[in-house]
Order: structure tokens, then sequence, then C-alpha cells
């Protein structure tokens, strides 16, 4: 009965920090919408949708690794890559495939 008490506690513990790891209650800062300092480029980031309004308003597909941005249109490869260099609450600087530096704000 002590083993059976002692091995129910740990796989309790276990269980509650598996499910305190695994939920999603962290606000992502990355969504939401950016604009450039002099409004000459916008950028919508939705759940599943990173629109920049200024070149084209055609919504692509994301997705995250690490700190890099993955966007596709409508599934298509070949990926193209944003990286973060920044991100806080009111700023984000992205790093263009084109190795150009943007620095946005909400």
């Amino acid at each position: 009965m002590k083993n059976f008490a002692l091995i129910f506690v740990h796989v309790a513990c276990a269980f509650i920090l598996f499910m305190a790891a695994c939920s999603d209650t962290g606000k992502s800062n990355l969504k939401g919408d950016w604009h450039t300092q002099d409004g000459s480029t916008r950028l919508r980031i939705t759940d599943k949708q990173f629109v920049l309004l200024s070149e084209s308003d055609v919504p692509e597909d994301y997705f995250l690794k690490g700190d890099t941005i993955f966007t596709s249109f409508e599934g298509s490869q070949p990926y193209t890559r944003f990286v973060i260099q920044k991100l806080d609450d009111h700023s984000l600087k992205l790093l263009y495939p084109d190795s150009v530096s943007i620095d946005f704000v909400r």
C-alpha cells in the first residue's frame, strides 16, 4: 500500500508538470497589426496567415521554427524566410529574405 501511494504521487506530479508544459496559455507578441514608422509597409499576422499589406494583399500561410517565420502561398514551396531579430510588445524587427532589416511598431 505504501508503494502504491508513492507511485500514485509521482504519476500525479508528472501529469501536472506535463499538462503545464503542454498548455498554450502564453499570448504571442507576434500576432497583430504592424507598420513601419513612416507607414510605407504594413504587416498583419494572425493565427494562420502572414500578410504584407503594402506589397500584396495576398495572405500567406506561415509557421514558426525558432526565431524564423516561414511563409508560403497556399502551401507551395520553397518557403520564404523572415528572421525575427527583435520582438517585444510594441516593436518587431524582421530580416527580410533579401537581407534587409525592417523595423515595425504597433
